[in-house]
């Protein structure tokens, strides 16, 4: 029979049914489980067997490096010595397995103390070895006779380490028999109120839902004894036009949703800005006032005077990054002058470019004439081309290539509009991303801010100009920047 043609009683019915049977074969898995869990913490008691083999093997290291000791004071035999280093790397490495695999503060102040009484028998002893090398056979012999209660001492804690390590056994098959016993018996009490809960659940469906569900479609449609089929139906018409309703009302409060987000984000920087202003510019402000008295005080060569002038200048440069990022939720004013956009462009060159050589690649610019001088904020714009050509750097690889192409073109009104493109010989932006890059905090990268380009966006947009990326993944990526070209008196 198709499932729609069930009543919705008998659904309902089919439903609880399923709902038991398989709360049942769950719990029935679930004691299964218990086995399982058993037999998975029993393989965990081998963590102790692990940790009594390794003060066995102590012990055992130890007894035999004595061995070593006592045979080259019998021959001489220098290569008992290199087989005592041997052993005593291998106790040491015991001694870092037994460390990590003691579980009580007991086991760990054991450890402590034959690691520290070790430490004092192997240097008493390389003294002993020294003795009998340089021929001091007696100072050798009875200091070699004042070491076995320390070797003896040792051996003690090693026993004592391994008497531990069997009680923490008997202990971890005990606790785990428990549990599992325990478990047992809570699934099978759970398997019982199961399905006392699943009785109770059909009879409060059966009163408090099936039978108010016919009395509403009845009501819904103003007739009496209604089909299964009829209840559905008359439902089904009357929460249509609900479900019309909330779906205007969850397209606006997406909306809302959206641009409360957006609010937040923003309100989120506008802090985060003044605590990183806050912190970098005290000592950005010392550091100014240090090279304005060392450029007092030194006598620079032309180079000198040059790299010294390009420092102080990216001085300035950070504090206006810090000043941008703080202001990012209210974006700064305009500091508008007459300026030439291809002098800001070899700025921006001149400024990156030992970042392009750091990655190995090759900037180059094309312009057949200079731009025209146009109304700018000089500073915010050779922000937004760094930005630009600072993610081209990051995108090329090592023998890639990054383009700056100047034009003058005419828009559709008869304008002139300056067009900066910067290329690159990366891999490119893909197309399901393009339409997303310029959004505030989105980023591809690991520790990326995704503030970058949505400044540089903001920037564009603040002169009255656009920019857009034509780009496809695998074809590198190019920002198309276009700016009014309005000509001031006189230029």
């Amino acid at each position: 029979m198709p499932w729609k043609k069930i009543s919705l009683r008998t659904r309902i019915y089919l439903m609880i049914t399923s709902l038991v049977l398989v709360t049942v074969a769950g719990g029935l898995v679930m004691v299964w489980y218990t086995y399982r869990i058993e037999q998975l913490t029993t393989t965990l008691i081998g963590r102790h067997f692990l940790a009594f083999e390794a003060a066995s093997n102590l012990a055992f290291d130890l007894a035999t490096q004595k061995g070593f000791v006592s045979y080259y004071f019998i021959d001489g035999n220098e290569a008992w010595l290199e087989d005592l280093a041997r052993h005593r790397r291998t106790f040491q490495d015991q001694m870092e397995k037994a460390r990590f695999l003691a579980n009580t503060k007991e086991e760990r102040l054991i450890m402590a103390d034959i690691e520290s009484l070790y430490i004092r028998y192997v240097s008493s002893m390389d003294r002993v070895i020294d003795y009998y090398k340089s021929g001091k056979r007696d100072l050798g012999r009875h200091l070699h006779e004042t070491l076995r209660p320390l070797f003896f001492k040792i051996l003690d804690l090693c026993s004592e380490l391994k008497s531990f390590q069997k009680k923490g056994i008997e202990r971890a098959r005990t606790k785990a028999y428990r549990e599992a016993a325990r478990l047992r018996f809570l699934a099978a009490g759970a398997v019982l109120l199961v399905i006392v809960l699943g009785a109770l659940l059909l009879f409060l469906l059966i009163h408090h839902i099936l039978e108010p569900v016919r009395r509403l479609a009845s009501e819904t449609t103003g007739r009496e004894g209604l089909s299964p089929m009829d209840e559905v139906s008359a439902l089904s018409h009357g929460v249509h036009g609900l479900k019309e309703q909330y779906d205007r009302t969850a397209m606006e409060l997406e909306r809302s949703r959206a641009q409360l987000l957006h609010t937040e984000k923003l309100a989120l920087v506008a802090r985060l800005g003044a605590g990183t202003a806050h912190s970098i510019r005290n000592p950005l402000t010392s550091v100014k006032m240090r090279l304005f008295s060392l450029s007092r005080s030194l006598d620079l060569n032309a180079e000198q005077q040059e790299d010294f002038d390009v420092i102080s200048q990216e001085i300035g440069h950070i504090d206006n990054i810090v000043q941008n990022f703080l202001e990012f939720a209210r974006p700064p004013k305009l500091k508008l002058q007459p300026v030439s956009l291809s002098d800001i462009v070899d700025q921006a060159a001149l400024l990156m470019g030992h970042r392009v050589e750091a990655c190995h690649a090759q900037l180059v610019i094309i312009r057949q004439e200079s731009l025209p001088v146009i109304h700018a904020d000089p500073e915010q714009v050779k922000e937004a081309l760094v930005n630009i050509l600072n993610n081209a750097c990051e995108a090329v690889e090592p023998g890639g290539r990054i383009e700056i192409k100047e034009q003058l073109e005419i828009d559709q009104g008869g304008r002139a509009v300056a067009v900066i493109r910067i290329s690159d010989t990366g891999p490119g932006i893909p197309d399901e991303i393009k339409d997303k890059i310029f959004e505030p905090f989105f980023t591809t990268k690991e520790k990326g801010s995704g503030l970058g380009l949505s400044i540089v966006a903001r920037i564009i947009e603040q002169h009255g100009g656009t920019i857009e990326a034509e780009s496809g993944d695998g074809k590198g990526a190019c920002f198309v920047i276009k700016l009014p070209a309005w000509k001031t008196q006189g230029a």
